[in-house]
């Protein structure tokens, strides 16, 4: 496959892979849509349930969220299984950019992507499915950012630290 590649810029072979990627999430996402048919009534019904509400073991502190979290389990379920997918193709992207000959920088980015799906998919279902706490998923997410780029960067490291020895 290589020698088919060879024809086509560097550039040319990463907007191949945009395109591709752009494709996939709109499949995805008209996917998620079909097999479940009322889902947009039930993602505006999410949003209007905001407000602002009291974080646990927080005192006098309050953050927007759902005023009845437990009612929107197939939202949840829709995004869990849209970051599950989402993760599988991601496991493709990043065999493809080996086949392509990605730089490192987009490999460690892809990977990083890679982790975060299917970290959300596992704290969708963890914190908001099974037990609906919603501030400590955000919380969980926002550790889970954290890890993807400390693992992005220990892959740039040690591809850099490879190079230079």
């Amino acid at each position: 496959m290589n020698e088919s590649l060879e024809g086509y810029s560097h550039r040319h072979r990463e907007g191949l892979i945009s395109a591709v990627s752009a494709g996939f999430f709109f499949v995805v996402v008209g996917a998620i849509f079909i097999t479940k048919p009322n889902i947009f009534n039930l993602i505006v019904d999410f949003f209007r349930d905001f407000d602002l509400v009291a974080v646990p073991n927080l005192g006098n502190v309050f953050l927007p969220a759902p005023v009845h979290p437990r009612v929107h389990s197939v939202v949840y379920l829709a995004v869990e299984q849209f970051s599950f997918v989402w993760g599988f193709f991601q496991m493709v992207v990043l065999a493809l950019r080996f086949v392509v000959g990605s730089m490192w920088s987009k490999k460690a980015e892809t990977v990083g992507n890679l982790v975060f799906s299917f970290g959300t998919g596992f704290l969708i279902r963890t914190f908001l499915i099974d037990t609906t706490r919603w501030f400590v998923f955000w919380a969980a997410i926002i550790m889970l950012i954290g890890v993807t780029l400390i693992i992005r960067a220990i892959i740039l490291a040690a591809v850099s630290t490879r190079y230079v020895t």
